[in-house]
């Protein structure tokens, strides 16, 4: 597919390329009998000029020679070339960092890599739109900046969001979504999706990540017009250090999430083994009053202790563990006999005696009992359903962190490095280039093609120009999504919290920087109150829960059209803008 996308991006520019040797350094109208100086057949001007313009208008080609025209027609068709010459950046970028990826792993290229390559053609296109021309130009065209930012944010969160709730459902036992069934269809409360809780901590993170937004606009919410630069400064220097905090919290969050499973794993081997003494115990694993039954603990402890030698040994231990049958979380035996010796054995001999086993059962009766707030410990009948719960909530808690070791599918290792590494860089730095190449001429046809119609740059870039950045990683959201996986799910979920939090801090920062750097004026007000009301609520949404019933993808969905005549209403209803 990356192959083949590089020929479409290399025949399209080559096509534009002949267009432009064909055709005329400016359109304008002609009669008839005139001549418009173009033999060729597959002259630009010709195709242009099916819409009228006025002979006084005369446009200005991007670097002198790609084609330019004043008809709505023409930029028509500009608008949707160059979009898809983005689009075909946007999809070698993220061919080349999943590449990048196998190779070198998550930690740096996962974290810090794939974010800012995934956000790269949005912080071009609002780089160069007001990178270039004079401040007045630069004011005009940096709308259509602010355009693809909130529609980028707002497309992700509403259409892509709730669409990967409908193709990802799967029916809801006991609020939790099982994986690969499918059977109760479109019922609103009864199917839905289950994500980990760190797709709860991405949505978290991406509420958190639109302060600079507010800080902003506070001249704005005091109605004054002084201190509009300083606030800009200051919201761009609380952007950037947002902007490395989620870079770092990125690279290191897949050895916090290791050492919270690990953890996770420990607790519910301790909760399991509670639950084995206490139906060995019929009941009676605590006294009356709520301490270890030490007579009973006796018997347990004899009929564990293999060697009868008065201690438990490292194999006696190993033995009882995997008695446990802990299948479901996968358990690394070896790690977990150690935990539990390191638990027990205080006395640091590698062995555990009667009085350590009692003790050691004493501390994990008290973990249990402190779990529940609204445990009664009144006496050994409450035992049983304090232990009960702690074991249910243990296990409930390793789900929600996402044992990716709990994967079915082995990831396949890399055949050739160095071609796979070299084919990565080549696609980086073809997608980057085109991006770098077609930003400025599709802004420019954006903003001529709004000049032609009368249609404010804003809504073009908000509805069109999203759909061609960000449409290659929806597409493999949405793919991602029909797996029908708890996992699948909390991946899908948390890439599209990821973009929206890169949007709202690194192409924050660009538009910022260059706000700040051409004193241009910040005035976009009911464009900021838009991706403040969807962010909060889809971050508050996505924080609060981790499962999404089918009626959920309705809210995500009715937001979109509820974004866009906001902004309409605003700007032109109280004049906002």
């Amino acid at each position: 597919m990356a192959n083949n996308n590089s020929v479409l991006a290399l025949i399209t520019i080559l096509s534009l390329s002949t267009v432009v040797a064909t055709a005329g350094r400016f359109t304008t109208t002609t009669s008839p009998s005139q001549s418009d100086g173009c033999e060729s057949i597959f002259c630009f001007n010709r195709f242009i000029n099916l819409t009228s313009s006025s002979p006084e208008e005369v446009c200005e080609q991007t670097y002198g020679f790609l084609p330019c025209t004043t008809t709505a027609t023409g930029n028509l068709f500009l608008v949707i070339v160059y979009g898809y010459l983005m689009y075909l950046a946007a999809t070698h970028l993220s061919a080349g960092s999943e590449l990048l990826l196998q190779i070198l792993g998550p930690g740096l290229v996962g974290g810090l890599c794939l974010p800012v390559l995934g956000a790269l053609p949005d912080a071009m296109l609002i780089l160069v739109s007001g990178l270039s021309g004079s401040t007045e130009t630069a004011q005009d065209q940096v709308s259509v900046g602010m355009g693809l930012l909130a529609g980028s944010t707002v497309m992700l969160l509403t259409s892509i969001w709730g669409t990967c709730i409908v193709v990802g459902k799967c029916d809801l036992q006991n609020s939790v979504a099982q994986d690969n069934k499918d059977t109760k269809g479109f019922h609103l409360i009864g199917s839905g999706v289950s994500t980990d809780i760190w797709t709860s901590y991405s949505a978290m993170i991406m509420a958190v990540s639109v302060l600079p937004f507010i800080v902003v606009q506070f001249p704005q919410i005091l109605h004054s017009t002084s201190g509009r630069h300083t606030a800009v400064l200051l919201a761009l220097i609380l952007s950037i250090s947002l902007l490395i905090a989620y870079c770092l919290y990125q690279v290191y969050q897949p050895t916090l999430q290791k050492r919270h499973l690990d953890y996770a794993k420990h607790k519910h081997v301790r909760s399991r083994i509670l639950k084995f003494l206490k139906m060995r115990a019929l009941g009676r694993l605590v006294d009356n009053h709520g301490e270890p039954n030490r007579e009973v603990l006796i018997k347990l402890f004899n009929s564990i202790d293999a060697n009868q030698d008065g201690s438990l040994s490292v194999p006696e231990l190993r033995a009882l563990v995997v008695g446990m049958q802990l299948y479901e979380i996968n358990l690394n035996e070896e790690d977990a006999v150690a935990k539990v010796m390191k638990d027990f054995d205080t006395s640091e001999n590698n062995e555990v005696e009667f009085d350590e086993f009692v003790n050691g059962i004493g501390r994990w009766l008290q973990e249990a009992k402190g779990f529940k707030k609204t445990t009664s410990v009144a006496g050994p009948a409450d035992s049983l359903k304090y232990v009960h719960d702690y074991y249910e909530e243990t296990k409930k808690e390793h789900a929600l962190l996402g044992d990716q070791t709990h994967e079915e599918e082995e990831e396949e290792g890399v055949d050739d490095p160095r071609t796979t590494t070299i084919k990565a860089v080549l696609l980086l730095l073809l997608g980057t280039a085109i991006a770098a190449a077609f930003a400025d001429p599709l802004v420019d046809a954006v903003d001529n093609f709004s000049a032609a119609t009368s249609i404010p740059s804003f809504f073009i870039s908000f509805i069109v120009l999203p759909l061609a950045t960000n449409s290659s990683e929806a597409v493999s959201a949405i793919i991602f999504a029909t797996r029908k996986k708890q996992r699948s799910a909390s991946l899908t979920f948390s890439e599209l919290y990821g973009a929206v939090t890169m949007n709202n801090v690194l192409c924050l920062s660009v538009f910022l920087a260059l706000v700040y750097v051409r004193g241009l004026t910040w005035d976009f007000s009911s464009e900021v109150l838009v991706i403040l009301i969807v962010c909060i609520v889809m971050g508050v949404f996505g924080s609060c829960r981790t499962t999404f019933p089918l009626w959920t993808s309705f809210v995500a969905f009715s937001l979109y059209p509820f974004s866009l005549i906001l902004v309409y209403v605003l700007d032109y209803g109280y004049g906002w803008s």
